[in-house]
């Protein structure tokens, strides 16, 4: 007897980012789309050939994406906005969907897709469109193409396609459309049975159909019958056997009627919804193959092999031979590519407690061959029990004083001295700021030349004094720049910062960061998220200098202190499994809250605590809501209400679907909250209207993660729409986003832009009153 063993997909960017800097580099134009082609055909087998050199049976084809595998499925089913069709076919469009295209020689200026969360994880996938008129055609074989290739090198390979109930869940109906993204989905399967008819021609047994909305909540009078129209559907093609694939959190009451369905398997996910296993067998019919997700595709943390394995046991007990294979809970794309560079890096005891993804892949492949012949891999499970024996035992993990503060609190630490409207007035006097004050979100651009003074500091090039003197000089121009520009309430450019996460972990107990641990974010955007082992503190104040070095280069403007939430560091983070998410929470909390503290008291005026991911760590059933979003404000409460009314807190979101939110927004009480707005087609209108909003807000006027300039005449039509639903008097202009990634040329001219607005719209205002 054998057990299939495989994962769900695999890290695209490679062991040293090398998709990253091709494709920059096709952008950029210093290699050809040929070249782009070649690079990304040998990184694929070489992550096939890595998956069979540890021992998996099967390795999936299809994972692979230039830029975001949703765009992918799109663009292959042909729904490609009007606004892109003037485009060349191929990469130009492509790319423009992903990144937007500003160019004069071909008079092409439009902006991206919409970009979300990628349900409660860091990645960001491009939102489809889809218009009433929509005619949906195979317009790319890719995974076709990418199946050929393995096929040829000699794997046993299944390809990898998101399936059609989720690609329209996952759609928004296009501007000036009415008809919902599933009422298209008999249109839109005719493209898929001419691909996986291709797929079958071409030699392909299994097909997993990836279907992660069946991990929400689901009206299933709406998605039972969309399901049953798909599958029935695509049961006519012959020769294919289905996995039917969710991952995230548990099927629950999906599961009945999902295993019922004419698919040959079905995948758990059986770490983060291990409550499916009894309901599974019960419910999946013995002729049928559960793909059984062990190993944990989103966590670092070494498995429990001997636990999993008792798992695997049940499954294999309760089900006909043949019927289990053993998998990753999720594809491995949001876990780092792999341990090897680690080595000299970590210490040999932190390195012993973790697994990336081509640790896990041996993790699979050892659990398949232990539910066969547990002898042959007895010591492979002996070095892991020891290993996960000794993060339970270690005396790093726990700091009896980091706990001991946090369990003494009371309800006082949660709230500020005032309300909303008497902090108002004593920050207007305090501050003397114009109606529709601008600002940023807080990083300026990394340019070459600060990635080159970090790297010599690193490399000992530069002294500590010589790295000091570099950047403190770089904050004073970007502030006199800023200040030039007309901006009200300046920022220091975070020059000294590689990630907005990585560099308060450097700070504080209770982290270690890894040498490559890069994960794709979106796009070639990679973060290299920090590893929290253990109980945290601040032993140190971590930017106060600089606060206090920058707002001395701006005597007559605020310069805000820039800080990340303990929210956004949690869910940006590797985070430990051996106590609760909020537990943790509070502990990073409390070391915010003491740095909050201390820039007060140095001078800051106005403190911006940043929680991009307060929305994206929601969990995914509407049950669990309740006690996420509690704790998640009691946290930035507890980092934020130490300071005297007069100083302002600011907090910046991107990139969500607010509604489901916004009432805990509400509850964060802010004084100021910046919030993206451009990418996803002013829907927080809609929320401002659903839920009002009393404190001060600055919609992101434009996408900063698009290289095009937006004109004044852009930003004032947004600016407009938004003084309907805004009172002046709480209205600011700002970007989406920080300006990181973006270079300083479109960075000023964007930035004059918005200046320019905001003071065409202080006139309009003056004029009226």
């Amino acid at each position: 007897m054998s057990i299939k063993s495989t994962v769900l997909g695999f890290p695209r960017m490679g062991s040293d980012r090398q998709l990253k800097k091709l494709v920059e580099s096709f952008w950029a134009g210093k290699v050809s789309e040929q070249e782009l082609v070649e690079g990304s055909k040998k990184l694929r087998a070489d992550h096939w050939a890595l998956q069979k050199q540890h021992g998996l049976t099967e390795v999936p084809v299809g994972d692979f994406s230039y830029y975001d595998h949703v765009l992918d499925a799109a663009y292959a089913a042909g729904i490609i906005p009007e606004r892109y069709q003037q485009l060349d076919a191929g990469t130009q469009a492509y790319f423009a969907m992903a990144r937007g295209l500003q160019d004069k020689s071909i008079g092409a200026d439009v902006p991206s897709l919409e970009m979300k969360k990628w349900f409660d994880t860091n990645y960001h996938f491009m939102v489809p469109e889809i218009a009433d008129n929509q005619k949906f055609a195979l317009h790319s074989t890719k995974v076709v193409d990418e199946f050929k290739e393995a096929r040829a090198l000699g794997y046993a390979a299944r390809p990898v396609v998101l399936g059609p109930v989720t690609l329209l869940a996952l759609s928004k109906t296009a501007k000036g459309s009415t008809a919902t993204p599933l009422s298209h989905l008999a249109r839109l399967l005719p493209v898929y049975v001419e691909l996986l008819g291709q797929l079958a021609a071409a030699g392909a047994e299994w097909v997993q159909m990836d279907e992660p909305v069946l991990a929400l909540d689901l009206d299933a009078s709406v998605y039972r019958p969309a399901f049953e129209q798909a599958y029935g559907e695509l049961a006519k093609i012959g020769g294919l056997k289905y996995l039917l694939t969710s991952y995230f959190d548990r099927l629950g009451d999906n599961l009945a009627w999902a295993a019922a369905l004419p698919v040959h398997g079905i995948h758990l996910d059986l770490v983060r919804g291990a409550s499916d296993l009894d309901a599974a067998l019960a419910a999946v019919p013995a002729d049928k193959v559960i793909s059984a997700g062990l190993i944990n595709g989103r966590n670092i943390w070494k498995a429990n092999l001997d636990k999993q394995l008792a798992v695997l046991v049940k499954l294999i007990k309760a089900r006909a031979a043949g019927t289990v294979w053993v998998s990753s809970s999720c594809s491995l794309l949001h876990s780092p590519h792999s341990l090897a560079p680690e080595a000299g890096h970590l210490d040999a005891e932190t390195l012993g407690w973790l697994s990336f993804a081509e640790e896990k892949l041996e993790e699979v492949a050892v659990l398949a061959a232990a539910a066969v012949d547990v002898a042959s891999v007895q010591a492979q499970l002996q070095d892991n029990a020891s290993k996960v024996a000794s993060r339970k035992t270690s005396e790093r993990i726990t700091r009896p004083a980091v706990q001991q503060r946090l369990a003494a609190l009371d309800r006082s630490f949660y709230t500020r001295k005032a309300a909303f409207p008497a902090r108002q007035q004593l920050q207007r006097a305090a501050l003397k700021l114009p109606v529709f004050p601008t600002t940023t979100i807080g990083s300026f651009p990394q340019t070459a030349e600060v990635r080159k003074a970090r790297a010599q500091f690193r490399k000992g090039a530069l002294s500590k004094q010589e790295y000091a003197q570099f950047l403190d000089d770089e904050t004073r121009k970007c502030i006199e720049w800023q200040d030039q520009a007309g901006l009200d309430v300046l920022v220091h450019g975070e020059f000294e910062r590689t990630d907005m996460v990585e560099f308060f972990g450097e700070h504080l107990e209770g982290f270690v960061f890894t040498k490559k641990g890069w994960v794709q974010s979106y796009g070639s955007r990679c973060v290299k998220p920090p590893v929290i082992y253990g109980d945290v503190s601040r032993p140190h104040a971590m930017t106060v200098d600089v606060a206090r070095f920058a707002q001395s280069c701006s005597p007559r403007k605020p310069v805000k202190g820039m800080l990340t939430g303990p929210v956004t560091i949690l869910q940006w983070s590797f985070v430990r499994d051996d106590q609760p998410r909020a537990t943790t929470a509070g502990q990073i909390a409390l070391a915010i809250r003491d740095e909050v503290v201390d820039l007060e008291a140095a001078g800051i005026r106005v403190i911006q605590v940043d929680e991009p991911a307060i929305r994206e760590g929601l969990p995914l059933r509407k049950s669990d809501y309740d006690a996420y979003l509690a704790w998640s404000v009691d946290v930035f409460r507890l980092a934020t209400t130490g300071v005297a009314d007069q100083t302002q807190i600011h907090t910046h979101f991107c990139y969500s679907d607010f509604n489901e939110i916004f009432t805990a927004i509400k509850s964060l009480d802010a004084d100021v909250i910046t919030i993206e707005n451009s990418k996803s087609d002013l829907k927080l209108l809609g929320a401002l209207e659903t839920h009002g909003y009393a404190a001060e807000i600055g919609p992101g006027l434009y996408d900063i993660h698009s290289p095009r300039v937006p004109s004044v005449a852009e930003m004032a039509a947004r600016f407009a729409a938004l003084q309907k639903y805004i009172p002046a008097e709480n209205l600011w202009a700002n970007p989406d986003c920080g300006l990181k990634t973006r270079g300083w040329p479109e960075v000023k001219e964007s930035l004059q832009n918005l200046v320019a607005v905001a003071v065409a719209a202080r006139s309009q205002y003056a004029a009226k009153n």
